[in-house]
């Protein structure tokens, strides 16, 4: 009986009578059925087929489901069902003859049991994706010899991808992408010979993509798209048969290679947001197929080759933000079918075409270029005549002929200068650092350089303003710090970064390279850090830290404080630690940014008083309740940061009250179960070093506990800390 795509309302009924029945095939999909799953459904023992996916069922699925021992196929996805402790899938294995389970998008909210090992070995889809599913994925899972599609995306599963999945020999589709996964790829994934589409996208996966994952000649889509993969291996491309290719958003190193043009039949390339270099290979123009092509974000160079024009499939060609030069061939106005292309924030020059698909395109496709004409968004390009170039070069020849005269007679005067100065002067002079200065730049080239302060550069928002990501003209990537001077203090938080970060110097903050100032207008041009802020990968999906890369970030924060506090003539206090205060470059080395609310302690001095409060839950209980900013009020904050890093639990989570701190709870846990506290992604219990990561985590959040003692003179001053952090990183790695 089949009854779908109807507008069929009201609930299924409970009482076993009805379903004493001889039916093989349910389908009451895609229908209004409200209600919950009556477990009397199982009375109807000769069910092979149970379809009731897209209604408004809601409820538990009964377990007696498992008694349908015929039962193939099973199909309740979209519909508003839960499963404790997903016990379905344990019910699930009495039916041997099971080839499809389809539950997803329901809100089932568990933890996948091992017993999913034991469901029918006829099993070929599995589909439970968008479950609200926690936990690890299962080794049992090998056990599904006859499965050849896995759908778990878009859940909460962490730990790596397990190994036992490389004995799904007859695996065609694996769907992990949009969870929390972490670890390297497994090779031996290169030995599933009938694997054709790869999705893990949107996880936290690192190093390298397998080389061996050129023998997988069967697949046609791969997508690890937002993961921290570190290479392209070159095998890749040898997939001659690949239709989709998307490694953007990782950290991908190298070049692309000549073979770049061997995937003959591929359709889809991004490769864009990573750390490519080199120049775009002439053999780009064999991708025939090709519709979609994107390089942007990279640091690629050299010129756009002239076979891009050969590839006649193509509608969509984005080499925006790189380091590109040369003019943009004509060969791209033979591309009938290109709607979009864009190649802003270059090095172009010379003009831009002006027939075929030009003729639709916007100054958006070539802004950032300043030295492109042509077009009528566009200045037109000045046109010479033969007389005028040669009388330009003559002139052109002389001019470089007297500057270089000029030279020679300015060095000759200010060497016998100086000859004649030395007889006056102690052979044995001293050198007193020079007061750093700020070059000013324009606002229009600031303007430019973040596309009209476009939101897709913007890096985040703080308490004064606004961070942009700014490509200038010259290739120069910079974070652009815009303050809001509508905000009171703005001003002062200006002044303040000025007059702090042009005179200090050191590997772990942040550096001011120049500035931008008018009466209506301050920003300052900061070093860009490529991988964002230690806040980002502490809680935005898709990242991940492990436990040395955690180590090495806190310990290079303690040497920032510990130069501030104790390694510059003056004392100086950050008084807004935090861990979104805490960028990260392209090797995760952190920086201490954001002096708008800075201290400066003159000499004698140890406590400043203020009005201006920092980030409720990093300050010190001093600084809270009467304004009181030293030295301690960071090693406070510092604490702080620590018990977050490794418990990834904001000091202000909502699990936190009155009665419980941030502080309290790791104090009262630690003693008898630091294992509840410490961020679970961390380790697999299971795993060798488990005991060593818990004393090592152990350690550091007892330091975190002595620097955020209620009593300031009770806490531990950095030049304390930072030994302490040293030496348990050292003990770790040595065990």
């Amino acid at each position: 009986m089949s009854l779908e795509l109807n507008n069929l309302s009201g609930c299924l009924p409970s009482a076993s009578g009805y379903w004493s029945t001889n039916l093989e095939l349910l389908n009451l999909g895609a229908n209004n059925i409200g209600g919950v799953i009556p477990s009397s459904i199982s009375n109807s023992s000769n069910l092979k087929k149970l379809y009731l996916d897209h209604n408004k069922l809601s409820g538990k699925i009964p377990n007696s489901l498992g008694n349908l021992r015929q039962l193939e196929v099973l199909g309740l996805f979209n519909n508003n069902l839960s499963s404790p402790h997903l016990s379905i899938l344990t019910s699930l294995v009495n039916c041997r003859s099971l080839t499809r389970i389809a539950l997803w998008d329901n809100p089932l909210n568990g933890v996948l049991p091992d017993s999913i090992g034991n469901l029918s070995t006829s099993l070929e889809r599995f589909y439970l994706n968008h479950c609200e599913i926690r936990g690890q994925i299962p080794l049992g899972i090998g056990n599904l010899s006859n499965l050849f599609t896995l759908s778990l995306f878009g859940n909460e599963l962490t730990g790596s991808v397990p190994r036992a999945l490389c004995n799904l020999h007859n695996l065609q589709s694996l769907r992990l992408s949009d969870n929390r996964l972490s670890g390297p790829l497994p090779e031996c994934l290169c030995k599933l010979p009938e694997l054709g589409y790869v999705n893990l996208s949107s996880n936290q996966i690192l190093g390298q993509i397998p080389y061996c994952i050129g023998n997988i000649t069967s697949l046609r889509k791969i997508y690890l798209y937002s993961n921290r993969l570190t290479n392209v291996p070159m095998s890749l491309w040898s997939l001659k048969d690949l239709l989709d290719l998307d490694l953007s958003n990782n950290s991908m190193v190298g070049s692309l290679p000549p073979d770049f043009g061997n995937l003959n039949h591929i359709t889809f390339i991004d490769l864009s947001r990573n750390h490519l270099s080199g120049s775009i290979p002439s053999t780009v123009g064999d991708l025939q197929y090709l519709v979609y092509l994107s390089l942007a974000y990279n640091e690629l160079q050299g010129s756009i080759p002239e076979s891009l024009g050969k590839m006649i499939s193509l509608e969509s060609a984005n080499l925006s933000n790189n380091i590109l030069s040369g003019t943009i061939p004509k060969s791209l106005e033979s591309l009938r079918y290109l709607k979009d292309f864009n190649v802003s924030f270059n090095r172009l020059e010379g003009e831009i075409p002006s027939k075929g698909p030009f003729l639709n395109f916007t100054s958006q496709s070539f802004m950032g270029n300043e030295e492109l004409c042509g077009n009528f968004l566009f200045r037109p390009c000045m046109t010479r005549s033969f007389h005028q170039s040669r009388r330009s070069k003559l002139l052109l020849i002389i001019i470089v002929a007297l500057v270089a005269a000029l030279m020679v007679l300015g060095s000759i005067v200010v060497f016998m200068l100086r000859r004649r100065g030395n007889r006056n002067v102690p052979t044995q002079a001293v050198s007193l650092p020079a007061r750093t200065t700020l070059a000013s730049i324009s606002y229009i080239e600031v303007e430019r350089a973040t596309q009209g302060f476009d939101q897709c550069n913007l890096l985040g928002c703080g308490g004064y303003g606004s961070v942009y990501k700014g490509i200038f003209a010259n290739g120069m990537v910079r974070a652009i710090k815009v303050f809001n001077l509508q905000i009171e203090g703005a001003f002062k938080s200006f002044d303040s970064e000025c007059e702090v970060l042009r005179n200090l110097r050191h590997r772990n903050l942040t550096k001011v390279i120049t500035s931008c100032t008018n009466l209506d207008f301050k920003a300052l041009l900061l070093e860009y850090m490529p991988n964002g802020s230690l806040e980002q990968w502490l809680h935005s999906d898709g990242y991940f830290l492990n436990m040395i890369q955690r180590l090495e970030i806190m310990i290079d924060v303690a040497s920032a404080l510990e130069y501030l506090h104790h390694g510059y003539a003056t004392v100086v206090v950050h008084s807004d630690l935090k861990p979104s205060n805490v960028l990260l470059d392209e090797t995760l080395i952190g920086h201490v940014s954001d002096f708008g609310l800075v201290k400066l302690l003159g000499e004698g001095e140890s406590i400043a008083h203020t009005k201006t409060l920092a980030t409720m839950g990093y300050i010190a209980p001093e600084y809270g309740l009467v304004g009181l900013v030293s030295r301690r009020s960071d090693v406070y904050s510092y604490g702080i940061m620590l018990m977050e890093t490794f418990t990834r639990r904001r000091p202000y989570d909502e699990m936190f009250h009155e009665n419980l701190s941030m502080r309290s709870w790791i104090c009262n846990s630690l003693p008898v179960a630091p294992h509840d506290i410490i961020d679970a992604s961390l380790w697999e219990p299971e795993e060798t070093d488990f005991k060593k990561k818990l004393h090592c985590v152990s350690s550091i959040l007892e330091l975190a506990l002595n620097c955020t003692v209620e009593s300031p003179n009770e806490r531990l001053n950095m030049k304390d800390v930072l030994p302490i952090i040293k030496k348990i990183k050292h003990e770790f790695l040595r065990k």
